[in-house]
């Protein structure tokens, strides 16, 4: 009896070892370090983001005899000219080197002759935790034979496929709030900083402007963390300016909540955000650069938004944003959205060509920017010569 309540008190306390795997697999696949997913059989699974000659010899001595697949994203497989919906997996002969791989998985010129194949149930949750990782989108996998499991040494880390799919939901229910304190801002504002965290220790914030009026609908704003735009002014996007016009259209309505979440580049994270910054520099916009990478066009979720607004006792909310898809999230988990309110932020050369593909390609509710597009080619009108 005394056991089976220490067992239970663990679950509640600690998680279940389903939820501890999937934290513990995160870890490891941003040290670069091999995950085993189960799913019935093992499969034994390795990030790409960092190979090379080492770790790939290495890796292949872990799998012997069974040769290593490279399974990449649907987004991934289409960029390389592969018809896929879900992820494949490429035959990789033995003689493929680290520097072959990594171009498969990032390199936009890139070109290949490998069979592709369904990944299979396990290679597409590993898919799916190499993603919430936030490294790139692309594992090495191979079957594990009988008994070859339980012979690695130091014992490598299990993940139950199943898991990995309720990872975003589990998080999400686990929201604590974890401090708040007031903090009044160098622009006058001033502001109480709720931070919630979940069980797999990743933060959230809530910064609540004023005294917002929790009876009526709350002016909300979701922002994405923009490290080069809300911290260090970058011109490549309008973020930080977002940021800045939302604190002062909340002071103006009397209170508001901005909900500051750790989604950078649309989800992909810091350091995919910087290679898609490296090929949008090579020509392509902001959609086609996360795709290439193997990535969705907008990888963030907003059940996290939805949980920290109810813990608040907000559900009727005006919703500060030019973003459809913001707007659906919201409605479609419970969530009252009565109005939304433009931000509408300066362009400048270096974000038109950002501003425009989001306004094209994403749908993002920019009239200010089409005007200034239509002011622009009025001009260029003006100033050509006549021709005879």
């Amino acid at each position: 009896m005394r056991g089976g309540a220490r067992g239970e008190a663990g679950s509640i306390l600690f998680g279940t070892s389903e939820q501890v795997g999937v934290g513990r697999g995160l870890a490891e696949f941003r040290a670069g370090r091999p995950v085993l997913i189960a799913n019935g059989e093992m499969l034994i699974t390795l990030p790409v983001e960092g190979l090379d000659i080492s770790r790939l010899a290495a890796f292949r001595a872990l799998c012997a005899p069974v040769l290593p697949r490279l399974v990449i994203t649907a987004s991934r497989a289409r960029s390389l000219g592969i018809d896929a919906v879900e992820p494949v997996a490429l035959e990789l002969p033995p003689e493929v080197d680290a520097r072959t791989i990594l171009a498969l998985v990032a390199d936009a010129k890139a070109e290949h002759d490998f069979l592709p194949e369904p990944a299979g149930t396990a290679a597409n949750a590993a898919i799916e935790l190499v993603k919430l990782a936030q490294v790139l989108p692309a594992v090495l996998v191979a079957d594990t034979v009988p008994g070859q499991a339980a012979k690695f040494d130091p014992p490598i880390v299990t993940v139950e496929a199943s898991a990995v799919a309720r990872y975003r939901a589990d998080a999400t229910q686990s929201l604590q709030i974890a401090g708040e304190a007031h903090v009044p801002l160098a622009s006058g504002v001033r502001t109480r900083f709720v931070v919630f965290r979940d069980a797999f220790g990743d933060d959230a914030v809530a910064v609540i402007v004023d005294t917002p009026d929790l009876s009526k609908p709350v002016p909300v704003r979701i922002h994405s963390a923009c490290l080069t735009g809300d911290v260090f002014g970058s011109r490549r996007c309008d973020c930080g300016d977002q940021l800045q016009l939302a604190l002062t259209r909340l002071q103006e309505a009397g209170g508001g909540i901005i909900l500051y979440l750790a989604q950078e580049g649309r989800g992909v994270g810091l350091a995919n955000k910087m290679r898609t910054y490296k090929l949008q520099d090579g020509g392509l916009d902001t959609v086609d650069a996360n795709t290439t990478l193997g990535f969705d066009d907008d990888e963030r979720d907003y059940g996290v938004a939805v949980r920290m607004l109810q813990m608040l006792g907000c559900t009727r909310v005006v919703l500060l944003t030019n973003n459809p898809a913001k707007l659906d999230g919201l409605a479609k988990s419970g969530i009252e959205i009565t109005g939304r309110m433009p931000l509408e932020t300066p362009i400048n050369a270096d974000n038109r060509r950002y501003m425009t593909a989001k306004a094209s390609r994403a749908g993002h509710h920019l009239g200010h920017l089409l005007s200034s597009l239509a002011d622009a080619k009025d001009d260029e009108a003006k100033e050509a010569p006549l021709v005879p």
